[in-house]
Order: C-alpha cells, then structure tokens, then sequence
C-alpha cells in the first residue's frame, strides 16, 4: 500500500508527459499530448478550453478514474498509474476529494448522511465523523441543514454539500469538474469562494475545469488546453 506523506512540500502533484489516445477506427483521437504540468500546495488552478479538449479528461487522469495511454502522475516520488485497484481506491479516497457538475448525491441520504460516505469508507470511527462532519458543514453555512432530504434542498446547497463531503477527509487535493455549470449566479459564486477558501485557508490544491469566466477572480493560475496540448499558462497574484 503506498502511503502518502506530504509533510512540508510544496509541490503536491507533477504530471509528465501524459497522453490519451483512444483507437476510433478508421482514426486514432488524441484527447491530450505530452501534457507536463506541476500543482502546488495552497493553489487553485482553473482549466478552460473548448469542449473535446481534453479537459475532464486530464480530471479523471489526476483523479485517478482514467488510466493515460503514456505518461506519469507523481505523488511525493509514488506514479498512480502504477498502482493496483485498492491503491487507487486509497489514493481517492485519501488523497483526493471530487466536486462534480451533477452533485451525486444519494438522494434519499440526510445530509449529514451524504457528507459521512468518505468517512465511513476511511474507517473513521463514528464518534470522530460526526465532529468531522458538524465541522465541515459549519464551514459551508449548512448546519442546520444536516437532518434535511438531500432531495428537497436547492442547486446551491447540493453543490455545498458535495463540497463538503469532498474535503471532510481533509484531502490533499479538490478536483472540481464544472463545480458552478447548474448553478444561478449567486450560488456560482458561493462555490467558487469556497473552493477559493479551501485552498487558502486548508493548503489544499484545487484543480477547477470551467467555462464560467467569472471564476477567473478566485484563480492562482489559469491554464488554457486546446486540442489535448496546454496552450497557454496564466499566473495571477491576489
């Protein structure tokens, strides 16, 4: 089992040369090429681009999910891509916390129900969930929330509650795919001060895939892919 220990690094991620070719007979795509990338500590970086980039793929690369055609993703000196399915499963369920445009939740789930999923899976025990779960949600205004049908809250709240079952584990890293693509204006805005908050105030690394250009504000660095290649890299400094 590989174990991740982060201690005072701060780069958390590199991605070297990585490719992902899928054989589309007559035709072979290339979803991305040779992509090289660092993510640090206490940085959110946002990926833009067209639709078909390549951008939820280089996601699901980082996060684990999809296994690239070439290339490695290192974590402290460890390649993920070599690892087995439990290594992968600890990987994700440790290192990494998952934001997506649809929210998945488990509908019928409390909300306290659907932040504790992670938790359980981690063997925590039930006494220190729930203070890691009142905490978290305390964090993103829905405490009083926690007895509430996942099903009946609003756009907005689902997409608070996915955040905090992302970082109730206190992951190393958020991956947001389209985190604000559902939501109103407001509420698109609630989120992405969240994700910003998180990676200020909790060092974590978030990696954000948007069209939204208002989300550009709470950026560290904007990367623009195109055509499976990062074209352009932007560093901004608030």
């Amino acid at each position: 089992m590989f174990v991740f220990n982060f201690k005072e690094e701060s780069k958390v991620l590199v991605i070297e040369n990585i490719s992902m070719n899928y054989d589309e007979t007559p035709n072979i795509v290339h979803a991305l090429s040779n992509v090289n990338l660092i993510l640090n500590k206490n940085e959110l970086t946002i990926i833009e681009g067209p639709s078909g980039s390549g951008k939820t793929t280089l996601l699901n690369i980082i996060g684990g999910l999809l296994k690239p055609s070439s290339g490695k993703i290192l974590v402290n000196n460890k390649n993920i891509i070599e690892m087995n399915d439990n290594e992968k499963a600890y990987y994700r369920n440790k290192v990494i916390g998952f934001v997506f445009q649809s929210f998945y939740l488990e509908p019928n789930f409390t909300v306290y129900d659907n932040v504790e999923v992670p938790l359980i899976i981690a063997g925590i025990p039930k006494n220190e969930r729930r203070k890691m779960i009142l905490s978290t949600l305390d964090s993103v205004g829905l405490l009083d929330k926690e007895k509430m049908i996942a099903s009946k809250l609003s756009g907005g709240e689902k997409q608070r509650v996915s955040i905090a079952r992302a970082i109730v584990n206190n992951p190393e890293i958020i991956l947001a795919d389209e985190p604000t693509g559902n939501l109103d204006a407001e509420s698109a805005e609630n989120v992405a001060a969240m994700l910003s908050l998180a990676a200020a105030k909790y060092k974590q690394t978030i990696v954000m895939v948007t069209h939204d250009k208002q989300m550009a504000e709470y950026a560290d660095r904007i990367l623009n892919i195109v055509d499976g290649q990062v074209r352009t890299e932007e560093l901004l400094f608030h």
